[in-house]
């Protein structure tokens, strides 16, 4: 296990958590739809408690969490990108226009975020002793809410850009209803969409 590349995975992870919580404040505030709103205020709650836990990491692995990377500079420069993204969005005053940009840069932070508790699963998985235990604890309380934001988000911002392109949308999205936590589910979902629309 490469030592050095382990703690910058941290460092990432902690920076993306903090960077979450502003995207989640800003992307909020774009939402039109109230069932939308209600989950990502969720989301925000939890990656609150996101933070917590990859603090709670540093503490017991005795990491300085004001450390400062390369890496983490361009994981915070990106996640202020995004809500840049997004206030650019509300100030063109299209309020549903923000709602879907504001669900790609959801999508765009859940991609690194679930990219980083899987690695950090993976990282878990390949060590010995109190780290690994560190790591997989953290890991078990994450990962599961970590597949919810990602892919739940993806079908909102699919069924939301087909709602402004004149399409019939399933609002909430399938993968919402039938509480898809993974990849595969995400997939049999997307294709499920019909069966929502013969419903309505």
């Amino acid at each position: 296990m490469n030592d050095a590349q382990v703690t910058e995975l941290l460092y990432q992870a902690l920076e993306t958590e903090l960077g979450g919580v502003q995207v989640y404040e800003t992307a909020i505030r774009c939402t039109v739809n109230e069932d939308l709103r209600e989950e990502w205020q969720g989301y925000l709650e939890e990656t609150q408690n996101h933070v917590r836990i990859v603090q709670d990491i540093f503490s017991q692995l005795e990491m300085d969490p004001e450390m400062e990377t390369p890496g983490r500079a361009i994981v915070r420069f990106k996640g202020e990108s995004l809500v840049t993204a997004m206030q650019m969005a509300l100030d063109g005053g299209d309020k549903t226009a923000a709602q879907l940009v504001a669900a790609e840069c959801v999508v765009d932070a859940e991609i690194k975020d679930h990219a980083n508790w899987e690695l950090i699963g993976e990282v878990a998985q390949g060590l010995i002793g109190p780290k690994a235990e560190v790591l997989q604890d953290a890991y078990e309380q994450v990962e599961e809410e970590e597949d919810e934001h990602l892919y739940h988000t993806q079908g909102w911002a699919r069924e939301l850009w087909f709602d402004s392109l004149g399409i019939t949308a399933v609002l909430p999205p399938p993968e919402e209803q039938k509480k898809v936590k993974t990849a595969i589910g995400a997939a049999r979902a997307e294709q499920s969409r019909e069966e929502f629309l013969e419903d309505e």
